[in-house]
This record gives structure tokens, C-alpha cells and sequence, in this order.
């Protein structure tokens, strides 16, 4: 015996039901899209330091290359009438020295216009220190590493291994030095000189921005740009870098000497948010590019001339 009592009110059809719950959840949906974009446009303002005076930050991290995407950012920053001074935070083995060129020449230029200063934490060597030379005044911690002036030019000879496996290399060349060195011959005679003489001309270029920027007389940067690496506290002592401090004493540096508020918002301008929907891929980690550019070695690898440091693994 059926329980309705001919009332409709007590019997809700399922498509009614389905009809009712989809509106529910488009409401729903939309409220939350909603919620999203106002948080994510929310901390794009608050990253780009809404309205007034600021003090940008633009982070130099992992292998050096050039990138016109920071190349665009540090030349704008140059006429934005709104960023008093820039912070330029480094923790960077170094990279292609056409990458520290990039920096140094950018970083130059802008410094003729507001005043720019050089944080190193962790790490500031090779084209990384090239970056930081370019700047009014460089702060690094007591224990960070700095230095590491030189040029390199890497090569691996693996003809043994090629002839073990039975594998030959063969080519057709306009000149003798062309394509060279080859992937199975050890660099020799007119192929190691050539290349030799790549290395000296930036590394030549290397010690003579080092001495100019940092009034240390030619002779006595020489003698400093053998490669070696020091911590922050014997940089000073060395005139490599200027004192020991992080962004708060740049901050205060800043204040004193360039007459800049100190309580102005430092924002960030580089690297710039994630490519995606609305940026929000930034909020969620770290993006691809920018672990890439964190290895420093295994499947990463550098074409042409660098100026680089890494620790040896670890075992």
C-alpha cells in the first residue's frame, strides 16, 4: 500500500532534485572563482607595492644567462619615478659570462639613474660576483661565499670511451678549427690555443671591471682572480665586497648615505610571476624555469665560455 497522500508538496521529483543541486553548485563555483580572483589579483597588487614610493627587489638566483625578461624589468625600473632605489639579492654560483655581461651592463645603466645595492646570502661567485660589482655598495653575509673570479671553458674527451664501444666520429670542416674540440679528441696544439685565447680575452675584461669598480690597482686583482673562493668576512678585508649585512643594513646603508626612506615597502620585481592562469601557478611553487636554473650540474649543461663555481659532490 503506497504512502503518498495525493499531496505534491510531500513528492519532489529527481529531476527537480537535480535542477535544484546544479544551481547549488554553479552558485558555489562562481562564489569560489570569485574568492580566487580577488585573492590572486589581491597579492599581484600587494607584490607590485600598490600607489607610492618603493625600494624594488629584483633576485638574481641559480645559473646566470641572459634573460630579456629581466633585461626588460631592470630597464624599466631605470624610469619608473616610483622605485627610489633597487635591491639586487644574489645567491648564485655564477654562469655564461654573456649572462654576467648582461647584468653588469644593465645594472650600470641603472645605477646612473637611483641607487642600487648588492645582497649576497648564501652564495655570490664567478658571474654572480660580476653582477654584484655593478652595483653602489655590496653587503654579504659573514660565512657567504664570494669571489671566484675567472672563465672557464670545459671539454670532455671521450674517444677512449667512444673506441671501447666501437663508436667513430667523423666530419667535413671549412677550417681547421672549426667545430672544434671535437667529443673524441683531447684539446691540443692549435685547438687548445685558440680556445685559450677566448679565456684570456674575458677573463681579461673580468679582472679589469673587478679593479675599476672595486679601486683595487690591477696587480692586486690579479692576484685575487685566481679562482678562489672566500667567505664574506675576508671579502672585506680584501676590498671585494663593502660590509657584512643582509637587506636590513641595505636598507639602513640606503637611508644614511642616499638619503632614501627606510621605511619604504621593499617589492619584488624579478623573477616575474609564474606564466598561467592569472599567475597562480606562482602561488603554488616553484616554477620549472626557475629549478632549472638552480642546477648547477647533472643534466643541465652550459654552451660556451663560463664563469662558474660549484662544489664538488658530496659523498
Amino acid at each position: 500500500m503506497s504512502d503518498y497522500s495525493g499531496d505534491p508538496a510531500h513528492l519532489i521529483p529527481a529531476n527537480a532534485r537535480l535542477r535544484r543541486s546544479r544551481r547549488l553548485w554553479r552558485v558555489l563555483f562562481f562564489l569560489a572563482l570569485a574568492a580566487a580572483v580577488l585573492a590572486i589579483a589581491g597579492r599581484f597588487a600587494l607584490q607590485q607595492g600598490g600607489p607610492g614610493d618603493r625600494i624594488a627587489r629584483v633576485s638574481i638566483t641559480g645559473t646566470i644567462l641572459t634573460d630579456p625578461a629581466r633585461l626588460k624589468v631592470l630597464n624599466e625600473l631605470g624610469e619608473d619615478t616610483a622605485v627610489k632605489a633597487v635591491i639586487v639579492a644574489i645567491n648564485s654560483p655564477g654562469g655564461t659570462t654573456a649572462g654576467g655581461e648582461e647584468l653588469y651592463e644593465a645594472l650600470g645603466a641603472l645605477r646612473a639613474k637611483k641607487p642600487v645595492v648588492a645582497v649576497i646570502s648564501e652564495l655570490g661567485a664567478s658571474a654572480a660576483y660580476m653582477t654584484a660589482i655593478a652595483t653602489d655598495r655590496i653587503f654579504a653575509r659573514r660565512l657567504s661565499i664570494v669571489g671566484s673570479i675567472g672563465v672557464l671553458y670545459q671539454h670532455v674527451d671521450a674517444g677512449k670511451l667512444l673506441a671501447t664501444i666501437g663508436v667513430g666520429l667523423d666530419k667535413v670542416q671549412t677550417g681547421p678549427l672549426k667545430a672544434e674540440p671535437d667529443l673524441n679528441e683531447p684539446m691540443v696544439g692549435e685547438v687548445r690555443a685558440s680556445l685559450q685565447a677566448l679565456v684570456n680575452d674575458s677573463f681579461g675584461w673580468f679582472v679589469d671591471i673587478v679593479a675599476e669598480r672595486r679601486g683595487i690597482p690591477r696587480p692586486e686583482t690579479l692576484a685575487l682572480a685566481d679562482g678562489r673562493i672566500i667567505t664574506g668576512r675576508q671579502g672585506v678585508d680584501l676590498k671585494l665586497i663593502d660590509a657584512i649585512g643582509g637587506e636590513a643594513e641595505a636598507v639602513a646603508w640606503l637611508e644614511a648615505d642616499k638619503s632614501i626612506a627606510g621605511d619604504l615597502p621593499v617589492v619584488d620585481y624579478f623573477p616575474l610571476p609564474a606564466e598561467g592562469w592569472l599567475g597562480v601557478t606562482r602561488w603554488l611553487g616553484q616554477s620549472a624555469a626557475e629549478v632549472a636554473r638552480s642546477t648547477v650540474s647533472g643534466a643541465m649543461s652550459l654552451d660556451g665560455l663560463v664563469s662558474l663555481w660549484h662544489a664538488a659532490p658530496s659523498m
